[in-house]
């Protein structure tokens, strides 16, 4: 009996070994994924090799690749010898219902099924399409669409003795909400909207194509709104701030004339709308689509066949994290009560001297005074 189990193990060992021999003789090939995760728990969507201190969604997406076969060991220590790039590197805690890497691999059979076998739950590969050698996922996208869910007892005002539970947005307020984000529309100076840009950088300049918050609806008693963006890229923060300052306006923090303020030269204070509520809706690829979607050798990069993966998983994965998380971490309620410490009037030179005048001040009085708060 002893001698039947070794044999059967031995056989099982020698099926691997020849699946393994197989794939290693399979050529690689130029691909695309579609991927959708939940971004709770992970410090972003790339990888930082060598540093296993912070779990990155790539570190799992990587193992599935090399578990599956689909890649050799080695390349998931050199992510170059794939020639991977992803589409968008989303921040800690934002999730994805539709990014896109492109990568070389070897394409085994059944190889969604086998690279999400080694996936956890909240991680999906939907789709997959062969595209053209020289393909590079970041530099072919032409825009990049985000949404961002949030309780819409953010935009009661700060005047507004607020019950979160019962608070429903009405008509007016939803529309003054979706004429401030309008004025985001076109090419404006983000300087402000993100750190290390100075006002002068070229690159802080960004072209939004789009931007409109959707009507309201009611989950777990809490009344919540989607706001979709739609832009040809975006630098670290600038929509959660884009975000940040509408709230800030709207809740009678800030004066309208903020925003043309903003995209000046001068430094001004925007605040930050929490990570929580960000996913990454959709990628666009129109300029490659029209050059090699319909040449009879590659496929459109379109995902309508997958859309209603898409939205069960958003279902599933996306929305229930970003709501359960609100109610019990309260991070948008307590995000709010920062606001009134933001200086949305000065500008940086004022605050500069205020704050040189209030330690003088503090200094003569013999107190040990307040530092810079500023970052």
């Amino acid at each position: 009996e002893e001698n039947g189990h070794q044999n059967k193990r031995l056989k099982s060992d020698a099926d691997e070994d020849d699946a393994e021999d197989q794939n290693k003789k399979l050529p690689k090939r130029k691909i695309v994924l579609l991927m959708a995760y939940s971004g709770k728990g992970y410090h972003g969507m790339q990888r930082n090799v060598g540093s296993s201190q912070f779990k990155t969604i790539e570190d799992d997406l990587v193992s599935a690749l090399v578990q599956s076969g689909c890649i050799p060991e080695n390349h998931g220590e050199d992510m170059k010898k794939m020639s991977f790039q992803r589409c968008a590197r989303t921040d800690k805690g934002v999730s994805a219902a539709g990014q896109i890497v492109s990568l070389k691999v070897r394409l085994i059979d059944d190889i969604l099924e086998k690279i999400n076998n080694h996936l956890p739950s909240h991680i999906r590969i939907l789709g997959l399409k062969r595209v053209t050698g020289g393909f590079n996922s970041k530099n072919k996208c032409d825009a990049r669409t985000y949404s961002y869910m949030l309780p819409t007892f953010a935009f009661a005002h700060k005047d507004q003795d607020v019950q979160e539970e019962l608070y429903r947005l009405d008509r007016e307020t939803l529309e003054r909400v979706n004429k401030l984000l309008a004025c985001y529309k076109g090419t404006h100076n983000f300087h402000n909207f993100t750190s290390q840009k100075g006002p002068r950088d070229p690159s802080a300049k960004r072209y939004i194509m789009e931007m409109y918050c959707g009507e309201p609806f009611v989950r777990e008693n809490v009344e919540f709104a989607v706001i979709q963006v739609k832009g040809q890229s975006f630098m670290m923060h600038q929509i959660r701030k884009m975000i940040g300052l509408v709230i800030a306006i709207v809740k009678g923090y800030a004066a309208e004339s903020i925003m043309e303020r903003s995209w000046g030269e001068e430094k001004v204070d925007v605040p930050k709308a929490p990570g929580l509520g960000l996913v990454l809706e959709k990628v666009h690829f129109e300029k490659y689509n029209r050059r090699f979607g319909n040449d009879g050798l590659h496929e459109p990069l379109e995902w309508t066949e997958e859309e209603e993966k898409i939205a069960v998983f958003k279902e599933q994965y996306i929305y229930p994290t970003i709501i359960n998380t609100e109610r019990e971490e309260k991070s948008m309620a307590n995000w709010l009560n920062t606001l009134p410490i933001h200086d949305f009037n000065s500008s940086a030179i004022e605050m500069q001297t205020n704050n040189k005048d209030s330690k003088k001040s503090s200094d003569l009085e013999g107190s040990d005074g307040c530092g810079d708060d500023s970052d």
